[in-house]
């Protein structure tokens, strides 16, 4: 046995441990508004922002120290610090790097542990609509800030032509919509374009429906229940699949029925985990994530329904243009790319 190689395991592995133990601390700062309170980066004592947030004092004073410890705060006479960068990840929900909201996606994985138990030693499929609710709102809280960030300003323009069409008034069917956070974004930025969100999961879709009230946008934006492999409609200028096609059991299915809905000159928008070709080339902090969360979310999905592909979040842009290929589509290339996400585009 190599002595110093279990030591730096071991090292690891309390460190992982810690940062664990850090996720239910950040989620506590979510829920109670902690880190809201904290934004400005002023310093705080503990008794001060206790008596902001309505919160005990001493639970307050461990839960600062922990973020010192963690390196997510800093610290000096008895005073606590939320510095800036550190405010954007987890206080401030408009920003780009916003990720405390999505936090809640690991909680369901904790939740939904002993439904993985049963899955790994049975058939591997384990529906979305299965997990706890809190991943849902942790879903839509993780990816939301990069929608609103990058989707109008940078991935439409990317592809070629879909701006000026949407500009002008087109028919855009979001597959996969959740609780509709691409779907409005893009309506509120495209008045004279329609959008209908597609999800089989019906509480995301009524969830949706509120959203796009509580937007402004209801009158042009609907949403129904449908699966990715037969959702009405057709002559659609846009179809849109934002961090799903990999969760589906049929992608080549789902790609071929988006063929049929299409205009002839009609675009794919399709988003999903960034990730390349090989295991090898995803050892990052990005790939760890991705394939963890894949192992209980993504996957188990995929092989709860038919044909159970079972891509998976780290499937690489190699095997996505396969799928297209298959389905049909003659065009297919990345139009854009960002540390969370590669956006493709594809063509008739």
């Amino acid at each position: 046995m190599d002595e110093a190689k279990l030591h730096a395991f071991m090292g690891s592995l309390v460190s992982d441990m810690g940062a664990a133990a850090m996720l239910a601390n950040v989620m506590l700062g979510d829920e109670l508004g902690l880190y809201k309170a904290m934004a400005d980066s002023k310093p705080v004592t503990p008794q001060a922002l206790a008596e902001k947030t309505g919160c005990n004092a001493r639970l307050i004073r461990e839960w600062l120290s922990a973020h010192v410890a963690s390196g997510y705060m800093e610290h000096c006479g008895g005073e606590f610090v939320l510095p800036e960068e550190q405010a954007l990840a987890l206080a401030i929900e408009d920003s780009p790097v916003y990720v405390a909201g999505g936090i809640m996606v690991v909680a369901s994985m904790f939740h939904d542990k002993d439904k993985l138990v049963a899955a790994m030693r049975g058939d591997g499929g384990l529906p979305w609509g299965d997990h706890h609710p809190c991943m849902f709102s942790g879903t839509e809280r993780f990816f939301r800030p990069g929608y609103k960030t990058y989707l109008v300003s940078q991935w439409l323009p990317a592809l070629d032509g879909v701006v000026d069409k949407l500009k002008k008034g087109a028919r855009v069917a979001d597959i996969g919509c959740g609780h509709g956070a691409s779907t409005i974004v893009m309506a509120q930025a495209f008045p004279a374009s329609r959008f209908v969100g597609f999800d089989y999961h019906a509480p995301s879709v009524s969830t949706a429906t509120q959203r796009a009230k509580e937007g402004g946008v209801s009158d042009r934006v609907s949403f129904a229940q449908g699966a990715a492999k037969d959702f009405p409609g057709e002559a659609y200028d846009l179809v849109c699949y934002f961090d799903c096609l990999h969760d589906m059991g049929d992608p080549v299915g789902a790609a071929r029925h988006a063929f049929q809905a299409l205009k002839p000159d009609g675009t794919v928008l399709l988003v999903e985990p960034y990730a390349n070709d090989t295991l090898e080339q995803n050892i990052s902090p990005v790939g760890r994530l991705f394939y963890a969360a894949s192992t209980f979310i993504c996957t188990p999905n995929s092989l709860s329904q038919e044909v159970g592909l079972g891509l998976g979040a780290q499937a690489g842009e190699g095997r996505l243009r396969d799928v297209f290929v298959e389905a049909g589509f003659k065009y297919f290339r990345r139009a854009a790319e960002t540390p969370f996400n590669l956006i493709l585009e594809a063509r008739k």
